[in-house]
Formats: C-alpha cells, structure tokens, sequence
C-alpha cells in the first residue's frame, strides 16, 4: 500500500469519526468474514458502520479528532463501529453480538471524546435508546393535561350529579 492509499485510508476514517457520536474498538481475533457479516448487517440497519482498521492508520486518523482518546488505546487487531444517530444503539448491536460470539469483544470506546471501558459499554447498552426515551417523555407530557382535562371532567360530572339529586328531590 503506498502512501497515497494510506492517506485517503486516513482521510475516510477521520471523515467518519468526525461525524461519528461514538467510535467503539472491538477485537475479532479468531473470526471469519462470514462470521462478521451479520454483525455488519445489523450495524448497518441500525445506521452505523463497521470498519478492520490498521493500528498506525487509526491512531493517524483518531488524532486531532473528538475521538482523539482512542489513538494511545489501538493495539492488536482490531475493528471499529461507528455510532451517528444514537450511540445507545450501537452499543447493543455490539454487546448482543459478544455475548453470542466468544471470540468476540468489546474493548473501549469514545463517547463524544470520553474514554468508555468496556464494563461502561455494556452500561450503555441496558439503557433505553433515543426513540424509547423519546416516546416516554412524549407519554409523560401527554398524561399532564389529560389529567387535568380529567380532574374538571370529574369536577362538572358531580355537579351535574348534585344537580340532578337536588331536582329529582324537588320533583317528589
């Protein structure tokens, strides 16, 4: 590969990790194309990339970035998983996939330039994604005027209630 190959190689990868809202490192070792294919596939439908980079590649493309944390931290193999939308998601398409695969890990990630471990990975992905907290606040800020709409509804029903008593009492 010569020089002008690798830097376009860089070039890319610091495109993408620009945009990037986290960037996790995960070894392969012992894992086949085929066997990463899914992986890839999932990440895709989820709107994230994943990326078999070169080391020295990585640590040129991380520096000067928001991922810089990462560049001191890329050893061995490796390979690694842009987030964009939500990084929530990437985190459990990749957590899942470990859990499935022991030939596979996560190691660390970057999460708008904070260093994660691999036990904060896995915290991130129990936590609900973007669209779920989003739906709960939206049931949240409904339920407070359709209780108050509720409260006077109940209000003018037992007036109407008192009402019809006092009548249906004047009528005997």
């Amino acid at each position: 590969m010569n020089r002008a190959e690798k830097a376009k190689i860089i070039d890319g990868l610091r495109e993408k990790a620009d945009k990037a809202s986290i960037a996790i490192v995960t070894d392969f070792h012992g894992l086949t194309v085929s066997q990463l294919t899914p992986l890839r596939a999932k990440l895709h439908e989820a709107g994230c990339e994943y990326h078999v980079v070169k080391n020295t590649l990585a640590r040129k493309a991380f520096g000067d970035g928001p991922h810089d944390v990462l560049s001191s931290h890329m050893k061995y193999n490796c390979a690694v998983a842009f987030g964009y939308d939500d990084p929530v998601v990437a985190a459990k398409v990749l957590v899942e996939f470990a859990k499935k695969n022991d030939k596979f890990s996560v190691r660390y990630a970057s999460l708008q330039g904070k260093f994660l471990e691999e036990a904060s990975i896995k915290a991130l992905s129990d936590l609900p994604g973007r669209e779920q907290l989003l739906a709960s606040a939206l049931g949240t800020m409904n339920a407070v005027p359709q209780n108050f709409v509720s409260l006077f509804a109940n209000i003018v029903r037992g007036m109407v209630n008192v009402l019809t008593a006092l009548k249906d009492k004047k009528e005997e």
